[in-house]
Order: structure tokens, then C-alpha cells, then sequence
């Protein structure tokens, strides 16, 4: 699925800002109340689209769903303000480096507990966090069509962040003309590990893979919880 990388962005040579994926989908996620009523929700949006879409799909939602119209106006505000935030970033000097970042999974998604890590590319713009989900689901006997979903969110989630820190260090070697011959890698404190050797785990055909030791320490874990601990959860939520 992913390919070593045959070019990087260095602070010398930045790339242009874009996540490490084929399609370069925004992550939304609403989570928005009125009246006693909750809407959660998380999905992907082509950037590129034009925003009068997001007022016909607050409203679109709002009618399947049944909710005060008010949800119209907040659902769109929502998303529109992510949307400008990510395109904010369209344009700029991106760092990457010759960088692998862990990913990190732990989430719930109805009955379903997920816990994982695995590396990613920065540099492989050919990346496909949904297709990655698909197999993972597949491989781990996951039933419920929700979960494919919330990983790939999740991925994409964790590449958007690395990603905006990446052009926050392409600022900050500009404005600091001194500078930190550490710069050459992103800081360790900020996205997890330091550089890997690629050969370790991208195996020839370019697959992600866990090195030899990740895969004893990062075994994909996959419970599912009972009606009645759903419940419990949920109560404390």
C-alpha cells in the first residue's frame, strides 16, 4: 500500500503543504448540542469543493436525522471553519524529512474496542488511510461497517496535525536564522520517534509493516464490550 519514498522535503528543499495520502480529504468532526440533543459525527471533505455543499449537507443531515432546524446553521459553521483552517495551510512550506511516524490507534466504536501502532510514510503522497482500514477490518474479522470509517478518520486526524507541524517548522528555521542543526528532524517531543530506517519496515512491494520488534510490542488489539458496558461507558461520558 505505501511505497519508500524517493524524495524528501527537507527545511532546505520543503514540499508544499499536503498530507501524506493520495486524496488530500480533510478530516471533520462535529460534535454539536442544542436543546438536549447531540449530534457526533466524523467524515472526510474534498477541500476543493465549493462551500455552498456544506450548507446542503447541514441541511440534508438535519432532515434525515429529524433535528431542530437550528443544527443547520451550527453543523455548517463547524465544518466551514475546519474547512478554512486546513486551506489556511494550502500553499505554505511543509517540512517532512526522511521521516516514518507512528500512528497511533485506541478508540471505540459502538461495540468495538481498537488499540494499535503502526509507522507511516510522511513522504509516500500515495498513502491510503481508507483502503488501510478495509484490510484492517478484514484481517481482524471486524463486522461492524462503522469502524472502517472512525480508523481512517483517525489516521487522517494524526497525519493533519503532523503535517501542520511540519510547516510550523519551516517557519520557525525562517524566522530563526540561527536555527537548530537539530531542525534537520522534526523534534522528537512532537511527533513520537526519530527518523527509522525505511528498509526495516516497508517491505519490497512497499506495504506498511511493524519492524520485528514493533510487532511483539504493538500487537492489534480488538475486544468488544457487552450492551451492558456500552451502556456504562456511555453514562460516563
Amino acid at each position: 500500500m505505501m511505497k519508500p519514498p524517493s524524495a524528501s522535503g527537507s527545511l532546505k528543499n520543503p514540499v508544499k503543504f499536503r498530507l501524506p495520502t493520495a486524496e488530500n480529504l480533510v478530516p471533520i468532526r462535529l460534535d454539536i448540542e442544542i436543546d438536549g440533543k447531540r449530534f457526533k459525527d466524523a467524515f472526510t471533505w474534498n477541500a476543493s469543493d465549493p462551500d455552498s455543499e456544506v450548507v446542503v449537507f447541514a441541511r440534508r443531515t438535519v432532515k434525515d436525522l429529524k433535528f431542530p432546524t437550528a443544527f443547520v446553521t451550527q453543523i455548517a459553521q463547524s465544518i466551514q471553519s475546519q474547512l478554512t483552517e486546513f486551506r489556511s495551510y494550502e500553499g505554505q512550506d511543509m517540512h517532512t524529512g526522511e521521516k516514518v511516524v507512528p500512528i497511533k490507534l485506541d478508540l471505540r466504536v459502538n461495540q468495538t474496542v481498537i488499540k494499535d501502532q503502526f509507522f507511516w510514510d510522511m513522504n509516500n503522497f500515495e498513502g491510503d488511510p481508507e483502503e488501510f482500514a478495509r484490510t484492517f477490518c478484514e484481517d481482524m474479522k471486524i463486522e461492524d461497517p462503522e469502524v472502517g470509517p472512525a480508523i481512517a478518520i483517525a489516521i487522517r486526524e494524526q497525519l493533519y496535525e503532523i503535517a501542520k507541524q511540519g510547516v510550523a517548522s519551516v517557519r520557525e528555521s525562517r524566522t530563526n536564522k540561527k536555527g537548530r542543526r537539530g531542525m534537520e528532524h522534526l523534534s522528537d517531543s512532537k511527533v513520537g520517534s526519530p527518523a527509522l530506517d525505511l528498509g526495516k519496515l516497508f517491505d519490497p512491494d512497499g506495504s506498511i509493516q511493524r519492524g520485528k520488534s514493533e510487532c511483539d510490542a504493538f500487537e492489534p488489539i480488538v475486544s468488544h464490550l457487552s450492551n451492558e458496558e456500552v451502556d456504562a461507558l456511555e453514562a460516563r461520558e
